[in-house]
């Protein structure tokens, strides 16, 4: 190759940069962007990115989907994400305690949720139960935990998954209870309560959104819940804190894209999912499964995490549960 085509061709590399970096602008503002969501579908968090993909999609004028990618206790989900180009076709629905409580145990943190991801918007809260099977024959917590101490065989609860704060709700029930118990962590609250039901496990903590369809139905009983006040969702039952359990928690859902994403993107993306949360239909279909609708800035979402992380740091570092990575 001579000089003259050599420096052609660099110039044209030249040229070609801005040119690229067009093409992944244009591509974040039309074409097809995966929710992902690390959890399995059925319960309430699913239900939350199905509705926010119907109604975000023609706001954006953009094709939106739902996947599920389980496994890792959210970590395979979180990581795809992180990995995905930034061109706003991969986007991450999933709780605060999974953003915030991973890299708290792994031994290796495999993400920082401050600089591996953009931050778009805080979409919902939720409550956490402690659920139980119809076929134990007790009135309320109190009585499950009698009925606990009669039976030292039968102490397996089901979490969603592990290092979530269902887990450490059963850390600080073993603890205050001095009842040994096993923890048996599932892939989502779906099959932890398809558990409960068919009488598998004793008992579950889940998300209270997960949970009520089946207390609604008699599939189950939810003996308590993790607020700090009786929840509007179940006014009928006590709080943890009303049976002795020092202790309150809620969580919530938040929505984040890979780092380097457009901002622009990314605000269209966050108002859009705060104008579909605000719509009536949206908010009924959502308080009827016990989510609370939010919607924030993505400044929002920033503060919210950084106040869970500074609570729940030596929570968890007193326990002493670390993930091998």
């Amino acid at each position: 190759m001579d000089r003259r085509k050599f420096m052609a061709g660099c110039l044209g590399g030249c040229l070609g940069l801005p040119l690229l970096a067009q093409a992944g602008e244009a591509q974040a503002q039309a074409g097809l962007s995966k929710i992902i969501f690390p959890f399995a579908a059925g319960a309430g968090g699913d239900t939350l990115c199905r509705l926010i993909a119907q109604e975000v999609a023609p706001m954006l004028q953009r094709t939106m989907v739902v996947e599920n990618r389980t496994g890792g206790d959210g970590l395979i989900g979180i990581k795809s994400v992180k990995g995905a180009s930034p061109d706003g076709s991969m986007v991450l629905v999933t709780t605060g305690p999974t953003m915030y409580l991973l890299p708290m145990v792994e031994t290796t943190p495999s993400f920082d949720p401050a600089n591996d991801f953009m931050p778009v918007s805080l979409l919902a809260r939720f409550e956490f139960a402690v659920v139980i099977g119809r076929e134990i024959d007790v009135a309320d917590f109190k009585g499950f935990v009698a009925w606990l101490k009669a039976h030292p065989d039968k102490t397996s609860f089901g979490v969603p998954s592990n290092g979530t704060i269902p887990h450490f709700m059963g850390s600080k029930l073993e603890r205050d209870l001095s009842i040994p118990l096993t923890r048996v962590p599932y892939r989502g609250s779906a099959p932890v309560l398809n558990d409960v039901i068919g009488g598998h496990i004793s008992f579950g903590i889940t998300t209270l959104a997960d949970a009520l369809p089946q207390h609604r139905a008699n599939g189950l009983k939810i003996v308590a819940v993790s607020s700090a006040e009786r929840s509007p969702f179940a006014p009928e039952v006590p709080t943890l804190k009303e049976n002795g359990i020092d202790l309150v928690a809620d969580a919530w859902y938040g929505m984040w894209l890979p780092a380097g994403s457009p901002a622009e993107f990314a605000s269209k993306l966050g108002a859009a999912a705060s104008a579909a949360l605000a719509k009536p239909d949206v908010k009924e279909k959502l308080t009827a499964i016990g989510l609370i609708p939010v919607g924030s800035s993505a400044d929002g979402l920033t503060k919210e995490l950084a106040a869970n992380t500074a609570f729940w740091q030596p929570i968890v570092k007193a326990t002493g549960y670390k993930i091998e990575n």
